[in-house]
């Protein structure tokens, strides 16, 4: 599996607004020109992670240039738009609106301040309360509306984080976690310091299942939390795949138990010092059999140069350009099914696509005991299904769920990323996701 890892694309209204006045697009496009050579050598990319800091302000003009842009990126990865994945950043926050807004001053600092020992208590009740949760992702309004698309926004309390499966190979799911590190980001308008922000044990879970691995997609690295010791302990010991971004440097880190990337960014700030753009392809496999199996990790790191104008390989060692490590797999051999278990059907885009023993079939609901109904949106005919959702009218968006009572009353209020969002992993957890698809088609016929 070809991943690609971009991060820090910071569109910045209303520089990216005229492409003939974006002193940034040249990069950006020498970037697309770089990735379509590479997936001519390496293959197709399966899954594009974007690392967050997509805007600069959090503008909703902002989000409307990048999502052009992640198209074009997609279509020359040879990616379908249903495999790209997105995470805030800080700069995915409106800064104006955590000064302005007295709600969401007094959340975050209500958790910031509250005392170690009591803060994931504090993060628990400020997110379980449906004023103090709205408030906080108040900030990140226009990025929940973008990300909405994609199938990764968030909303409070249950979906702080998000995750998704994918097929890996040999009955192997990757399950990306998509981690929320912007809670307390523009605190009171400020820019975001080290140890200023709080990841807290609810999003580090990272469930050791059997024939799972994890990844981890987050903006901002466990350095810059207040509980930056334990958030890296817990995701140094459960995800054997880490992608991180926020401080424009390219690194990548191996140990016996995991691969840690650092994407660099696509656009830092030409001023800043060490101004380098950047971005990683990263080919992750499953070799051997049984309790010999391994994760196979062959990561190439893509850095700018000037004059002339073009990427070129970061290399590990003089006339290498590849970095290459080997991960013991994570957890137990899970046993086959029993020869007497009959395929499952899954039935999603309007046609029944038999999966006999497969990853996708065990988290859709067959003999693996993890059914999670969010983690199994991430096949590839799913998340085109939320894809075409999210492009209907509103007014069709609204006819279906009510047609299908997906949609509790005491949720007709939510916005819409929260509502309808929460309506499609509904959809997946009863089983319906056919219903849906043949709703969702005959709106489109309409």
């Amino acid at each position: 599996m070809l991943l690609l890892h971009v991060s820090d694309i910071h569109f910045r209204a209303p520089d990216c607004l005229d492409p003939g006045l974006d002193p940034e697009r040249p990069y950006r496009t020498t970037l697309l020109r770089d990735v379509r050579t590479r997936v001519q050598e390496l293959g197709p990319v399966e899954a594009i992670l974007i690392g967050g800091d997509i805007a600069f302000k959090g503008a909703a003009e902002e989000y409307a240039v990048a999502l052009t842009w992640i198209k074009e990126l997609a279509a020359v990865a040879g990616c379908p738009m249903e495999r790209v994945y997105v995470v805030p950043g800080n700069h995915d926050v409106d800064r104006n609106l955590s000064a302005r807004s007295v709600p969401t001053r007094n959340a975050q600092a209500a958790i910031a301040r509250a005392p170690a020992e009591h803060r994931e208590r504090e993060l628990r009740t400020q997110i379980s309360d449906g004023d103090t949760g709205r408030a906080l992702l108040a900030p990140i309004t226009a990025y929940n509306e973008f990300a909405k698309l994609l199938n990764c926004q968030v909303f409070l309390p249950e979906r702080l984080y998000w995750k998704q499966d994918l097929e890996l190979g040999q009955g192997v799911l990757l399950r990306i976690h998509g981690l929320t590190s912007v809670i307390l980001s523009g605190a009171e308008g400020r820019n975001d310091t080290r140890d200023s922000l709080y990841l807290s044990p609810l999003q580090t879970v990272l469930d050791p299942v059997d024939d799972v691995v994890n990844l981890v997609l987050c903006h901002h690295p466990p350095d810059w939390f207040m509980d930056q010791d334990d958030a890296d302990d817990a995701i140094c010991g459960r995800a054997t795949i880490q992608m991180f971004g926020h401080k424009h440097r390219q690194r990548v880190r191996f140990d016996h138990q995991y691969a840690r990337f650092s994407a660099g960014a696509v656009n830092p700030d030409r001023y800043e010092a060490g101004w380098m753009p950047g971005y990683n392809l990263v080919e992750v496999n499953v070799t051997g059999a049984g309790p010999d199996r391994c994760i196979s990790i062959a990561a190439h790191l893509r850095q700018w140069q000037s004059n002339p104008d073009m990427f070129r390989a970061v290399q590990p060692t003089e006339g290498e350009t590849v970095f290459r490590h080997t991960i013991s797999f994570p957890g137990h051999v899970q046993m086959p099914p029993p020869a007497a278990t009959a395929p499952t059907v899954v039935s999603i885009s309007g046609t029944d696509d038999v999966v006999e023993g497969s990853a996708t079939a065990r988290a859709l609901g067959g003999y693996e005991t993890d059914t999670d109904g969010e983690a199994a949106m991430g096949s590839a005919s799913t998340r085109n299904l939320v894809f075409r959702f999210w492009n209907l009218k509103a007014s069709d968006r609204r006819a279906i769920v009510q047609k299908l009572d997906l949609v509790a009353e005491a949720e007709s209020t939510l916005p819409e990323p929260e509502r309808y969002g929460r309506a499609l992993i509904r959809a997946s957890e009863r089983g319906i996701l056919d219903e849906l698809a043949r709703e969702i088609a005959q709106k489109e016929t309409q």
